[in-house]
């Protein structure tokens, strides 16, 4: 098949559009408190910043992929489709392969992206559902207004701040009350069916969230097919760069895809081989495509507007790709790929939360690096981009790591890393892997090499040494006592200090 992609030189002087058969390769709320914190991180986590005059800070473009696997883009293994534009970041930039996502779901994995801290801390655990279904798990309707993030932090360094696309951090089903993005920082905002606002709904969804987000009402309501509305998504985006590229932005584009049902047009569904694929793939395949020839055509219109070289871009997933019992009939498995990772979405095993990262940013960091080194996560985005602009560090559960983007891998993390999943309310209220063996126990610490789960009451202990065995196959609680207490205690004692 051939593959439209945007191919530029790693120096960004021209861009031009080629075709390949084989492509390889905020506001002030809390301004006081944020001032007042003086945050001196470890020598061993460093304390580089970028000093920035107003005409030098970086413009930032922060792309998110629902549900996409570590395995989903042809630069970490995907043999059925290519993914060039994507892959070009990588070329471009940075590629870090050591990066967790704080939760195997969206809605607490988004939390921690935009505020830094883990979403326990919030009572955001799980999706955001029904009213009712969120009182069952223990869990918020929404993410508190006055929580500090990403967009305040940027606002108040004088950005121009949106978020298009995928919200579900508060407004949808039969939450109606919840904050507007606007509301966190940005000065615009435009989402789909998990958000209030301004916002484009399904036309053509296989359930009702489209509609009963409608009734909620509370901004201006676009309908369209679903596989229109990725391009929708990016017109919205190169709009609000046209608009404000005399100021630094900071653009926030959270795409619906590839969360199913992928649902792509017959045109696009007719560029994918079947090659003995299930129709499922072959969809998740043309999504997965059309996604990467519009992020090819954004980034080239962020070079044509002069604008490359100094225009920070990261783009990661959410979480792992899809579990749902129903993708497993007739012997398929579900699409997307965790690249062998053990566990898929809903797991705290590696293919739920472990994804590739990508960082772009010609003038100042070196292109065509990979760091296999660097524990880096969600919470981590947070102190890493205040850095970054010089503004003073937030209270954050994270740690500054712009060094190990713009000097050298970070061989060793001062802090371990938790998660949570599924640990609070009615243990059936919450989805669960197909797979018995994709079910992991409900928490998690990664230490530098040693990775643990176990249950909140200490049962189901599993150690495993990530460096050496990344699948997780040999499992070895028992040939570590010491190591498997320390963590234990640590990990329970952290879980404890959350009350829900």
């Amino acid at each position: 098949m051939k593959t439209e992609r945007y191919s530029w030189e790693p120096n960004w002087r021209r861009l031009h559009h080629v075709s390949t058969g084989n492509y390889t390769l905020e506001k002030l709320k809390l301004y006081l408190r944020c001032s007042l914190l003086i945050v001196v991180l470890p020598a061993i986590v460093g304390c580089g910043s970028y000093t920035a005059t107003t005409n030098q800070k970086p413009n930032i473009l922060f792309i998110l992929v629902d549900d996409m696997g570590f395995g989903d883009l042809s630069l970490t293994g995907n043999k059925q489709v290519e993914t060039p534009n994507i892959d070009q970041l990588a070329a471009n930039g940075l590629l870090q392969r050591n990066f967790y996502v704080a939760s195997p779901i969206c809605s607490p994995s988004r939390v921690a992206f935009f505020t830094g801290q883990h979403p326990s801390r919030y009572k955001i655990h799980s999706f955001i559902n029904t009213k009712d279904h969120n009182h069952r798990r223990g869990m918020a309707h929404y993410l508190p207004e006055d929580a500090f993030t990403l967009a305040d932090l940027t606002k108040r360094a004088g950005y121009a701040t949106a978020h298009i696309g995928k919200w579900h951090m508060g407004g949808g089903r039969d939450v109606g009350d919840a904050p507007l993005p606007t509301d966190y920082g940005f000065d615009e905002s435009y989402v789909s069916f998990e958000g209030l606002g301004n916002r484009l709904l399904f036309s053509d969804h296989q359930n009702r969230l489209s509609e009963r987000s409608s009734e909620l009402a509370q901004g201006n309501i676009d309908w369209r097919p679903k596989h229109e509305t990725t391009e929708i998504y990016f017109d919205k985006t190169i709009d609000f760069i046209n608009r404000k590229k005399s100021q630094p932005f900071y653009v926030q584009l959270w795409l619906n895809d590839v969360h199913t049902p992928n649902m792509p047009s017959d045109a696009m569904l007719s560029r994918i081989e079947d090659n003995g694929l299930s129709i499922n793939q072959r969809k998740f395949n043309a999504i997965l495509v059309n996604m990467d020839k519009q992020l090819g055509r954004l980034f080239s219109h962020i070079e044509n507007q002069g604008l490359a070289n100094n225009t920070l871009i990261i783009l990661t997933s959410d979480n792992g790709p899809e579990s749902k019992k129903q993708y497993y009939q007739n012997g398929e498995i579900p699409p997307g790929s965790t690249a062998g990772l053990r566990g898929r979405k809903w797991s705290l095993y590696e293919g739920g939360i472990r994804m590739p990262l990508l960082v772009q940013w010609p003038e100042k960091i070196i292109a065509g690096r990979q760091d296999d080194t660097t524990l880096i996560t969600a919470v981590d985005f947070l102190p890493t981009v205040a850095a970054l602009l010089g503004e003073p560090p937030p209270q954050s559960d994270g740690h500054n790591l712009l060094p190990s983007w713009t000097e050298a891998p970070i061989r060793h993390r001062p802090k371990p890393i938790f998660w949570e999943f599924g640990s609070t309310g009615d243990p059936d209220a919450h989805p669960r892997s197909h797979l018995a063996s994709d079910r992991s126990p409900k928490l998690a610490i990664r230490d530098n090499q040693w990775k643990l789960l176990v249950n909140p009451d200490g049962t189901g202990v599993e150690l495993y040494n990530i460096a050496t065995d990344p699948h997780e196959k040999n499992e070895v609680s028992g040939q570590h006592p010491s190591i498997t207490e320390r963590l234990t205690k640590e990990v329970t004692s952290w879980r404890a200090g959350f009350k829900h």
